[in-house]
């Protein structure tokens, strides 16, 4: 029987076992750390649940197809909510804006934060429907192995003016900044800057707007279990809190992997959902084309980092909704700094999740759960002595929420941690830890990104968010479902 290994329960190591499994492939998914997931990890503390990462659900039809491969429901695993308004957007003069797909909602909106932006806010949205088709539904889900393949999407993506950024598409559609900003900030979501991320990026709104927003009851880590569940009920294997040490090749084929465990197999393919440099520099160290691939990609652009802060609170907050974004008084400033200067800046913005507004059980009984994530310069920008700044930029992060949602969150407050750029380095071997892998930059997408399958090694496949078509829960799932059917036809 063909025997492969995923290295990674991250959701594309976890959408990609479950494929391979499906189609009867016998599959061993390894993880490093003790609970699935990756950057979907979570902690119980006094009572509360905190996610570490991704919380934002969207296409929801792309995860229940897992489920659908084999007759079965996702619902059996995972309880899906939706969440309404997707977010609420908030500015430091006191601006407010819930962003939603209730069309009547979504527009009364606009018109109250600027009447003339109405209609172009219509042609923006027909442009993002345009982009979404072509980069999502037509090119998200197959794997670009050579040039060619690029040229064939060219002319699409030049009918999109892909090489324009989004905020500065977004801008081309309405005038006013607090839209503009509105409309462009989900590039942030997966490690892109509004003011360069290819104006492809635009299809996320679509995605939204046609998907909605949803919470996995319990936590975005109860979607991670439900798909390990799936996958062993398939017949698959798990071993977690065991780190691949090695990827064995011979020639120009893998042919085995080692654990720190001592755990060995020999495998008929490879498939890493590990981050990209780690998987060529640290497994695969005696592979002279791996080392190459290392080089390479360690001259690339990778996103930023994050910072995270997760507090536990007495009280409820029924005016707060589940998601926000706090922005600070620089956009594109901002971005600069932490893109191109490597600068941790004075002003900063702020996005805060808030699950005990949808989901009163990852809370004790009259509490309530939050984090705040900002994002920062990875650790290649900006290599600072983060046990030292940790706390002062934790305090300042909690007094930022006192100052704009919470007055007497300081009394308030039961337990707090946070989360920083050498975390993501130790828990996840994220490079520079980064918590999106290479930046999403036009010439860093699709064929220029790492190939769902090795150019050179002929049976050592990836997955998540350093290939195509990149970071989030659709982009990585995205990529699972491109990498299993080079897989399948590979090896079946």
């Amino acid at each position: 029987m063909t025997q492969v290994a995923v290295i990674g329960a991250g959701f594309g190591g976890l959408a990609l076992a479950i494929r391979l499994q499906s189609a009867g492939i016998d599959t061993t998914l390894i993880e490093a750390r003790d609970k699935p997931g990756g950057r979907a990890y979570f902690w119980e503390r006094d009572g509360f649940t905190f996610d570490a990462g991704p919380t934002v659900i969207t296409a929801p039809d792309a995860l229940a197809e897992l489920w659908q491969l084999t007759g079965r429901d996702i619902s059996e695993d995972v309880k899906l909510q939706p969440v309404m308004p997707f977010y609420r957007l908030n500015w430091p003069d006191g601006t407010e804006f819930d962003y939603s797909n209730d069309e009547t909602r979504l527009r009364g909106e606009i018109a109250k934060l600027s009447p003339e932006d109405v209609d172009g806010y219509r042609r923006f949205l027909a442009y993002s429907e345009g982009v979404y088709q072509e980069g999502y539904v037509k090119l998200g889900h197959v794997p670009f192995l050579d040039f060619g393949s690029m040229l064939k999407a060219a002319p699409a993506l030049a009918r999109h003016q892909a090489w324009r950024s989004v905020y500065s598409m977004v801008s081309s559609f309405v005038k006013n900044e607090k839209l503009r900003e509105a409309l462009s900030f989900h590039t942030l979501l997966v490690g892109g800057d509004p003011m360069k991320t290819s104006a492809i990026y635009a299809l996320i709104h679509k995605l939204e707007i046609d998907g909605g927003v949803w919470w996995a009851k319990g936590g975005t880590n109860r979607l991670a279990a439900g798909m390990v569940a799936l996958f062993e009920r398939l017949g698959g294997n798990v071993r977690l809190n065991d780190p691949v040490t090695h990827i064995a090749t011979l020639g120009d084929r893998v042919t085995g992997i080692t654990t720190a465990s001592g755990f060995t197999v020999e495998v008929d393919a490879v498939a890493s959902n590990a981050d990209i440099v780690h998987s060529y520099r640290d497994l695969m160290p005696d592979n002279r084309s791996a080392q190459r691939s290392a080089d390479r990609l360690e001259r690339k652009r990778f996103s930023p980092s994050l910072f995270l802060v997760h507090f536990g609170l007495r009280g409820n907050f029924p005016d707060i909704p589940h998601h926000m974004i706090l922005f600070g008084p620089r956009y594109k400033g901002l971005l600069e700094d932490i893109y191109d200067h490597g600068v941790l800046s004075e002003d900063f913005s702020l996005y805060l999740h808030h699950p005990s507004a949808s989901d009163p059980d990852v809370a004790p009984e009259g509490h309530a759960t939050f984090y705040a994530l900002m994002p920062v310069p990875h650790q290649g920008k900006f290599p600072a002595d983060w046990e030292t700044l940790a706390p002062i930029l934790e305090a300042r992060v909690l007094a930022e929420v006192k100052k704009r949602l919470i007055p007497d969150l300081d009394d308030r407050i039961v337990t707090k941690f946070s989360y920083a750029p050498p975390d993501f380095s130790r828990d996840l071997a994220a490079y520079q830890g980064s918590a999106f892998s290479l930046e999403p930059l036009l010439t860093q997408s699709a064929w220029f990104r790492v190939h769902n399958r090795d150019d050179t090694i002929a049976n050592l496949y990836f997955t998540g968010a350093g290939t195509h078509p990149g970071a989030g829960i659709p982009g990585v799932v995205g990529s699972a479902k491109a990498t299993a059917g080079l897989m399948l036809e590979d090896l079946t």
